[in-house]
């Protein structure tokens, strides 16, 4: 069952995390300074939502990072039960998608609680003074159809954010697979 995305207030904070990387190392909401937007994305690997856009995504992400876009892939399913999710299948993912930005591991899940992130993918986009300026989604491409998976709806948002501009209401929520929680984490 697909399930939406928490449309969380617009001009909320970026929550602080440190988490360890897929490629080695920890990333922090710090490392990225000079970058004159954040985006923040909840993925997983096995999810046929995130894999109907992943490819859409890095190829967005690189576009973008000549714009001063910083990215960063987070997975928060837990790998007991769900293990190709784990660090060594996101590692595949990100090449297979061609990810040229960190993917990180959030085992306590407690970067998916501070977010407020309900599924794989959601979308966190925040401007240059890291307040949320987009929550949605990547664009309507979903398993069930045929739309091209180009990241218009986010593309339409990043233009307006690197512009220093917000980002009109509504936001189409994201749509995908519901992060998978270790049991008694859930926060609903």
């Amino acid at each position: 069952m697909a399930i939406a995305s928490f449309m969380v207030p617009l001009g909320s904070p970026v929550p602080a995390f440190r988490l360890p990387s897929v490629e080695g190392g920890t990333v922090s909401d710090e490392d990225f300074p000079q970058a004159a937007a954040l985006l923040v994305i909840f993925m997983s690997n096995h999810c046929p939502y995130v894999r109907r856009v992943e490819a859409g995504i890095g190829a967005l992400a690189a576009e973008y990072a000549a714009e001063g876009l910083a990215t960063v892939a987070v997975c928060s399913n837990d790998v007991v039960n769900h293990p190709d999710d784990g660090p060594e299948h996101l590692r595949e993912q990100a090449e297979r998608a061609g990810f040229d930005f960190p993917y990180l591991v959030d085992e306590s899940q407690d970067a998916a609680k501070a977010f407020k992130a309900a599924c794989t993918p959601d979308f966190f986009l925040y401007d240059r003074e890291r307040r949320l300026a987009y929550r949605g989604e990547f664009d309507g491409a979903r398993p069930s159809n045929d739309v091209p998976a180009d990241g218009a709806s986010l593309r339409a948002a990043l233009d307006l954010v690197l512009a220093g501009k917000g980002v009109p209401e509504p936001h189409t929520p994201s749509l995908g697979c519901g992060i998978k929680w270790k049991p008694g984490n859930d926060p609903v």
